[in-house]
């Protein structure tokens, strides 16, 4: 073995280093060999790189990641690599030693040194990622959204919920940077106490002016001389879109999508009611989980004979779509479903938003992040089949000091009385019947487990926080004398003055009789002797209601009074 050894060293030094009289060929065929090896090695390096840094190499040949690349090819990520997200841009040699980092997943493979379900740790920071295809300074617009869902019953009757999302952003030297992305546009920390980051008890906002406002869970027993700057993180993109390329949705909502993009006949009786119930049994197998699902067959041959016979191909398609649900959600062998990874948009499923604005998030003035619907959204306005028109509720105008209380959902309940329906339906109040603005089934009858609304903690806040239960007004005197000073003027003062009074909007003010008859900045709103031409009469008897409507029996009163004359006295 030495021997050949020897020779072999002897043979390589004589090929690289041939001797001086050696033919030129001689003498450059090892470097054009090494060349070429070089060139190869490279190029393979090449391809090797590119190969491993596609989905395809992250989700199918790791055996952890069937759950994952399930999800990433059904998001709206998935066209963009994986890499780009959990490695970032950068400088070659940087992404070669953020790759290097991942070698520790090849350990832990190895040696088992992990636990299901997986959590991704590590990441990048948002700014690194996120924000170089998604840059928050231009985001500005609202948007309209409808949730199209469909009711658990034989009819699977559908409805709407339309909801305006007040997705703002932009940058405050634009005179943005408010709505939801606001919290990327001002620098908000936070203190989580689990690796999932669903307790936060401690929040800091810093202001304009350097200094910050520091909100506590007036609930916990945290103490924030606990902590130190260190502990703290900063809110940005992933805070809120943790799962925005791994979301496993509900069984409800992915049978509500399935029904109406038509994946599954809506025809088919109690399908959305079925589709969740196999959906959610607790399975101890996949393929006891299929059979299950599968099981659907027998129910539609027993309980709707007639339909299964007239339409067995509907039924089957419908049960094989499902099944396809669970395969995409479910890997009971990783611990992975629609539960595993908190979804942090929204507050329905997971504490999502309310992990801050739950209303027990106070400072030391006992002031709490805003707990407030049209924070974020307009209220959703539900619409059935049978609903032509759907009015989403916009509010633009002044709005009661009580609704810019902190708290105001959480005290809305205790404090409704009749001066709401000035801007307001509100028949059967707190129902969820959507006859009226207080009827809302998206917002009633819902359990909002994650909101403190009946904190105990927050219960005496609330209570000393309540406005003065308004006197009733004394009944107006619509007999008196038809003049501004008897009868006109403090009907208008009672039921237009808080927006047209002194300053008022547009420049109208209807409280003295010398502003009232000098009209808005647009002109006269009162035409004396002439009712029918009167802006003022034309806003009241219009079919959009305002903002304060007289009744019929005011406005006749306001008529009667303008066609003889408007007199003052």
């Amino acid at each position: 073995m030495k021997k050949f050894i020897k020779r072999l060293g002897n043979a390589l030094h004589n090929f690289f280093f041939p001797p001086s009289e050696s033919k030129t060929w001689v003498k450059v065929l090892p470097y054009a060999i090494l060349g070429i090896l070089t060139v190869i090695l490279l190029i393979g390096a090449a391809y090797g790189w590119q190969y491993t840094n596609s989905p395809q190499f992250c989700g199918t040949t790791c055996h952890t990641m069937p759950p994952e690349y399930s999800s990433y090819q059904a998001s709206p990520h998935a066209r963009v690599d994986c890499v780009e997200c959990h490695i970032g841009r950068g400088f070659i040699a940087n992404q070669i030693t953020r790759k290097a980092g991942d070698i520790r997943h090849v350990t832990a493979t190895i040696f088992h040194n992990y636990t299901y379900p997986l959590y991704a740790t590590n990441m990048r920071p948002a700014r690194d990622t996120c924000e170089k295809c998604h840059n928050p300074d231009k985001f500005s617009d609202d948007s309209l959204r409808e949730d199209k869902r469909f009711v658990s019953n034989i009819e699977n009757t559908p409805y709407s919920i339309f909801i305006g999302l007040k997705t703002g952003g932009g940058t405050s030297r634009q005179g943005l940077g408010k709505g939801i992305h606001w919290h990327v546009e001002n620098k908000v920390q936070y203190y989580p106490t689990d690796e999932l980051q669903q307790n936060i008890p401690y929040i800091r906002v810093t202001n304009s002016d350097g200094t910050y406002t520091e909100y506590t869970d007036i609930s916990s027993s945290f103490n924030t001389a606990d902590i130190t700057d260190a502990d703290l993180k900063e809110m940005d993109c992933v805070t809120c879109h943790n799962r925005i390329t791994h979301l496993v949705p509900q069984p409800q909502d992915q049978m509500d999508a399935a029904l109406a993009r038509g994946f599954i006949d809506k025809a088919i009786p109690d399908i959305r009611a079925k589709g969740i119930e196999v959906l959610s049994v607790p399975y101890t197998s996949q393929q006891e989980g299929l059979n299950g699902i599968y099981g659907l067959e027998n129910y539609y041959q027993t309980y709707y004979p007639d339909y299964y016979a007239a339409h067995p191909g509907s039924v089957q398609n419908a049960i094989s779509y499902i099944q396809t649900i669970f395969v995409n959600s479910v890997n009971l062998d990783q611990k992975s479903d629609w539960n595993a990874h908190p979804d942090n948009v929204g507050h329905m499923y997971f504490a999502g938003c309310f992990r801050c604005h739950d209303g027990k998030h106070m400072d030391s003035s006992q002031q709490a992040i805003r707990l407030e619907c049209n924070l974020c959204h307009t209220i959703p306005e539900v619409a059935g089949p049978s609903d032509f028109v759907a009015n989403v509720e916009i509010p633009r105008g002044p709005e009661p000091q009580s609704h810019l209380n902190a708290n105001w959902i959480a005290m809305h309940n205790q404090v409704f009385n009749e001066t709401c329906s000035d801007c307001h339906t509100t028949n059967n109040p707190g129902g969820i019947d959507n006859t009226s603005f207080c009827s809302n089934s998206a917002c009633h009858g819902i359990e909002w487990k994650f909101a403190g609304l009946d904190a105990p903690a927050l219960r005496e806040t609330i209570l000393s926080s309540l406005p003065p239960t308004p006197t009733p007004a004394a009944p107006l005197n619509l007999s008196g004398a038809l003049t501004y000073d008897a009868t006109i003027g403090p009907l208008l003062k009672s039921k237009c003055g808080a927006c047209h009074g002194e300053e008022g909007i547009q420049g109208l003010n209807l409280t003295t009789y010398q502003t009232a008859l000098q009209g808005s900045v647009n002109g006269p709103v009162i035409i004396s002797g002439d009712a029918a031409s009167s802006p003022l009469v034309q806003k009241q008897s219009g079919p959009t209601p305002h903002f304060a409507q007289l009744t019929p029996a005011e406005l006749q009163v306001v008529v009667d009074w303008i066609n003889a004359g408007a007199p003052e006295k």
